[in-house]
């Protein structure tokens, strides 16, 4: 009888095992298909010649060599992307948390305020940057026909290499609607005590926003740290619609560098290798920044 009623146990839980990996199968097949193998094809494309063509021809690290020590756009380009890293991603995250600190007090029309400022995330890339392209225009654009009807001079925003990055730097910050949205939920969960608190204790507004707001809404920042480095390691949709890479390379960041050599040079090879860095830099990066966030994060609870 028991051995019988240990069978029907066994036979249950194997027929629930079968259908609990029949019901993986679909994401695990798709993951081995459309993720591991790619992977694994990178990497040994990353040590070969190939140009999508020919069969590869294997060169060993030849191709990390090339990039790292010979390739003199790589190091334009890589001083591009810490550039960015550094100063872009910072300068989001600062212009979204004083931005919802502004739409987080009491004010007429408040949401109307929010609904706008949130218009930018929402909005297709391909759209915005074609319409800052028209803003940014020398010739037609508002922004320099205001100038000259002022009788200033014409500032080529797009053309100039010491201007292009500090022009997506600007743009940069106004599509900061998420970011927003972020820190403005992480705003309206400090608990009013803690204002009320400091109120009487005699804090003033200043000691009340850097010693109450700031450090309740590190985690936010972190959050925003993290895929935000990542996201700027990676940048290039809105420089590519907006620049190029131009002018004179200026800002010709590292994903678009490797999208030329992928599908412009046709150097599949050496745009895996090139793939495969980017990838390690922002592994190391994410774990320090994690080794570092004890120092500076609080966590309310």
């Amino acid at each position: 009888m028991k051995e019988a009623s240990r069978r029907r146990w066994l036979s249950r839980s194997h027929i629930n095992q079968i259908n609990g990996m029949l019901f993986v199968a679909p994401w695990a097949i798709g993951f081995l298909a459309f993720g591991a193998y790619p992977i694994l094809m990178s990497a040994y494309y990353s040590l070969t010649y190939y140009d999508g063509l020919r069969a590869p021809r294997f060169l060993g690290l030849g191709n990390y060599q090339e990039l790292l020590l010979a390739d003199r756009v790589m190091k334009q380009v890589s001083a591009n992307t810490i550039w960015w890293v550094l100063l872009a991603v910072p300068a989001g995250i600062v212009s979204a948390f004083l931005l919802a600190n502004l739409l987080n007090s009491r004010f007429r029309g408040r949401s109307i305020f929010r609904a706008l400022f949130f218009v930018p995330s929402i909005v297709p890339t391909m759209v915005s940057a074609q319409i800052w392209r028209l803003v940014l225009n020398t010739n037609f654009g508002v922004i320099n026909t205001t100038l000259v009807s002022l009788g200033w001079r014409v500032i080529p925003f797009l053309s100039k290499p010491s201007l292009a990055k500090p022009t997506l730097l600007a743009i940069n910050c106004w599509a900061q609607g998420s970011a927003m949205v972020i820190f403005l939920a992480a705003l309206q969960d400090v608990p009013k005590s803690l204002y009320e608190a400091a109120t009487v204790d005699g804090a003033s507004a200043w000691d009340r926003f850097w010693r109450i707001t700031v450090p309740l809404c590190t985690p936010s920042a972190f959050f925003m740290l993290i895929t935000g480095m990542i996201g700027g390691f990676q940048s290039f949709t809105f420089p590519w619609l907006l620049t190029g890479g131009g002018p004179n390379n200026a800002t010709e960041f590292f994903s678009m560098y490797l999208y030329r050599n992928a599908f412009e040079y046709m150097k599949m090879g050496y745009a895996s290798a090139l793939a495969w860095i980017l990838c390690i830099v922002v592994v190391l990066s994410s774990i320090v920044m994690f080794r570092t966030s004890d120092r500076w994060v609080f966590y309310g609870a």
